[in-house]
């Protein structure tokens, strides 16, 4: 309302009392259009009962729904703060997984390149054994190159094992107790043919002379000294002077030396209870304690000792007792 200057309105039911100073002029009615309300549209619209009322419960609404959102956020951080971490704690365990399950990859290719190896190897040693069984001569039941290891024994309980590739373990360990069996098949053949091929080379064989012929044989004859009837104990071999003798077999000189009728004399120990005696040499080529092979020049042929000429005893004595020579000088 617009009062003119020293003019004031004391309200009183809802009437304007207009006074000047203590003096009352008029009173009239507190409207509007006599007041000249001057107030902006949007001020009087708001400033009406019906709207503060409104504006009032939208404020308690909004109130009450932010009380409930702060309440209902308050409940839920700890929630979501456990999914954040379980999330976080799975991606880790991802992580982790897929790395595992890398080593392992690499673990099997290797494991299985390993059996590759060895499935290689136990190829090669199957066609040695069969090769060394046939040189050998042996039984083939003997000796078997073809199939698994025979296996037995009681039932034991089984121990728990992690899921590792039991397949490839299993045929790893097939393929690790064949080779085991291989090598000790090939451990026994070795030891068989070196036992064979020891014992060829240690009994005495062919003919102990570069060259020459037999000129008495083993067993009774007349002495050519006295002209009695004695026993010959070896075999004379007549032959050029100078002619190289060889040894009968694989040994080691025990005698190089003179020894009465025996003249210069030559004595290889052999094993399996073999010892060769080579007598009436002009000269020795070998001394005690030296090994010699079988066909090696052991002395030169001549007629020292009880000889009527140039030529050379050989004896064979097995454990101690003569044989004859012949029956080895003819392998």
């Amino acid at each position: 309302m617009h009062l003119p200057a020293g003019y004031w309105c004391r309200s009183r039911q809802g009437k304007c009392r207009l006074e000047w100073g203590s003096k009352e002029i008029r009173e009239q009615p507190m409207a509007s259009s006599t007041l000249g309300d001057r107030r902006p549209a949007w001020f009087r619209a708001v400033a009406r009962p019906r709207t503060l009322a409104a504006g009032a419960g939208v404020l308690l609404l909004l109130g009450a729904a932010f009380i409930t959102g702060s309440v209902w956020s308050l409940n839920r951080d700890p929630a979501a703060n456990s999914v954040d971490r379980w999330t976080e704690e799975l991606a880790g365990q991802r992580a982790e997984l897929d790395a595992t399950r890398s080593r392992v990859d690499a673990q099997v290719t290797a494991l299985a390149t390993r059996v590759g190896r060895m499935q290689a190897q136990l190829m090669r040693l199957d066609a040695l054994g069969r090769q060394l069984t046939e040189m050998a001569r042996l039984d083939r039941g003997e000796f078997d190159f073809d199939g698994p290891p025979a296996v037995g024994g009681p039932l034991a309980e089984q121990a728990g094992s992690g899921p590792v590739v039991p397949a490839l373990q299993d045929l790893l360990d097939s393929v690790g107790d064949t080779i085991n069996d291989r090598q000790r098949q090939l451990l026994a053949l070795q030891n068989l043919i070196l036992a064979r091929e020891l014992a060829r080379q240690v009994v005495p064989g062919g003919r102990p002379v570069e060259s020459g012929y037999v000129s008495s044989t083993y067993g009774q004859r007349t002495d050519p000294f006295h002209g009695q009837n004695t026993f010959h104990s070896g075999v004379d071999f007549a032959a050029a002077p100078g002619t190289r003798v060889l040894a009968a077999a694989d040994g080691i000189v025990s005698l190089a030396n003179r020894d009465g009728g025996y003249g210069r004399i030559v004595e290889i120990t052999h094993g399996s209870g073999y010892l060769t005696r080579y007598a009436h040499n002009s000269s020795l080529l070998v001394r005690p304690g030296q090994t010699v092979r079988r066909g090696d020049p052991i002395a030169l042929m001549g007629s020292s000792g009880r000889a009527t000429g140039t030529h050379l005893h050989f004896e064979v004595l097995r454990d101690g007792r003569a044989v004859n020579p012949l029956s080895f000088v003819q392998r």
